[in-house]
């Protein structure tokens, strides 16, 4: 995998060979990064638990003498999950307070607005959330100093529709349903799960779909067109706040006993926690646990995130952040400078030692700026810790192959 990949290796550790002396220096011209996301509504476990992933490496990075001898200094935003506040905000962020690196925390929605603010002030960016695979597939999307630090849908639904084709053959599941959030990440999310689930088992049928609306607090309608469609199997692209109302509704009309269910964001021990009841047998993808990867370099970072942040769990968004901002380390350090051409270019192809990879290290893909080599898998949801049990690792090797027979399908390459 290396070899294919590689260019060069650059340890985290090393910016702090970097420290100096002249620490009034350093807190006086401080590099400001801009952080944006949702922080307040009912997604604001987005914006808080990227923080969370964030904020302990800042403060490594200043304890150990700062980045290029200056202390980082973070300033956040909240874009209240408006796509044009998330515009507006990034802009701001540069123009007015002095922002030299964007670290762009926004889910889709706010996303592709700041990547169009991007291309137009040219600042280094690494978006740690927005999972819409266009973001850096589609070539007319792309930015040359903006990049994705995060897992990203075709990703997940070329293993997810792997393994529920392997539990739709074992349990003969061909009707299904599906309930995803009513934006780009719901939609083109879904779509690219029900593609790769009929190339896994083509006999499957779609009998009903609903899109509830970002943030909707009541699903009675959604569950209820559900259980009328009657399938055997749902699958299900909500996240955080909405996924833990529509869990907890769906209990009282025992929708999950009336079918299979597969769930992409249920592996988060913050939506795993905050459900009531949590029902045994979801499929779900292990979006951020401690047990995956099984590692010791992943307990320790679980264990040091739950000290820094109060004992909350992590999320996906927090480990997704946390290796923006080491990404965001390793380039600036390479580069010896914060310029955002000279910051991408050694970005693209970087390699950086990662606690959320099978591997130990991730790599910033040169060719479209995404994040590949972390650690991404599905099992099956228990009630009590660890919560997702008998986790399949993905196959890097079959992710690649079905990614690019997809991005030639959509005139990507």
């Amino acid at each position: 995998m290396r070899d294919r990949v590689g260019r060069r290796t650059v340890l985290v550790a090393s910016a702090g060979l970097l420290a100096t002396p002249w620490i009034a220096r350093a807190q006086s011209n401080p590099i400001k990064i801009g952080i944006q996301s949702i922080f307040s509504g009912p997604i604001a476990l987005l914006g808080t638990s990227s923080r969370g992933g964030i904020q302990p490496e800042i403060d490594r990075i200043n304890a150990a003498g700062g980045l290029l001898g200056r202390q980082i200094q973070p300033v956040y935003r909240d874009s209240k999950g408006q796509p044009q506040e998330a515009a507006r905000v990034a802009r701001e962020l540069v123009n007015t307070d002095g922002c030299e690196i964007l670290l762009d925390a926004e889910a889709s929605s706010g996303a592709f607005a700041v990547q169009e603010v991007v291309r137009d002030l040219g600042v280094l960016c690494v978006h740690s959330n927005s999972e819409t695979s266009s973001l850096t597939a589609d070539p007319k999307l792309r930015v040359a100093t903006a990049f994705r630090s995060t897992r990203q849908g075709v990703h997940d639904a070329i293993v997810g529709g792997a393994h529920s084709a392997k539990v739709a053959t074992e349990k003969k599941l061909s009707r299904w349903a599906t309930c995803s959030p009513d934006y780009a990440f719901g939609r083109d999310t879904t779509a690219q799960f029900l593609e790769f689930l009929k190339h896994f088992k083509p006999d499957i049928e779609v009998v009903s779909q609903s899109w509830p609306k970002l943030g909707q607090p009541d699903f009675t309608e959604v569950i209820t067109k559900i259980l009328q469609a009657r399938p055997q199997a749902l699958y299900s692209a909500l996240y955080a706040g909405d996924l833990s109302a529509f869990i907890n509704q769906g209990n009282v009309y025992a929708l999950f006993g009336a079918m299979q269910v597969f769930v992409p964001a249920m592996g988060d021990l913050p939506v795993l926690t905050a459900v009531k009841n949590l029902p045994p047998g979801i499929q779900s993808a292990a979006r951020y646990l401690p047990t995956f990867p099984d590692t010791p370099a992943n307990a320790a970072w679980y264990a040091q995130y739950r000290k820094a942040n109060g004992n909350d769990y992590p999320t996906n968004w927090s480990w997704e952040s946390a290796t923006a901002m080491r990404f965001i380390e390793a380039a600036v350090t390479t580069a010896g400078a914060t310029d955002g051409k000279k910051a991408a270019a050694a970005l693209e192809g970087l390699t950086i030692d990662s606690p959320f990879s099978t591997t130990g290290k991730v790599t910033m893909r040169a060719e479209d700026h995404t994040l590949i080599d972390y650690a991404i898998g599905w099992g099956t949801t228990v009630p009590q810790p660890p919560f997702v049990t008998g986790i399949e690792p993905g196959d890097w090797g079959q992710i690649f192959e079905l990614e690019t027979e997809w991005k030639k399908k959509n005139g990507y390459i």
